[in-house]
């Protein structure tokens, strides 16, 4: 008797952005995610790695807290901009 079995590879999570503004850190929420939080504490929106033809793209996200799903902000060539949509919006 044979078992066909599922192999899945891990996850390996980036490492976290380095953003040139101090106004705001990065907290991991998984492999790609990130909270966006300013020096207060107080949660920004979300930053995620997404995976493009041309390169690493930073997508900023908010949470919508009734429906529990992710509205997206915005997709940016630079963590740094993705950051500021969030500041900014």
């Amino acid at each position: 008797m044979s078992e066909t079995q599922l192999l899945t590879t891990p996850e390996v999570p980036y490492a976290a952005p380095r953003l040139s503004s101090r106004r705001e850190h990065l907290v991991r929420a998984s492999a790609h995610l990130w909270r966006v939080q300013d020096d207060t504490g107080r949660v920004l929106g979300h930053l995620r790695i997404v995976a493009d033809p041309l390169g690493l793209r930073y997508r900023a996200e908010r949470l919508h807290l009734p429906t529990g799903r992710f509205r997206l902000v915005g997709d940016f060539w630079r963590a740094d901009d993705a950051v500021a949509a969030l500041r900014n919006g």
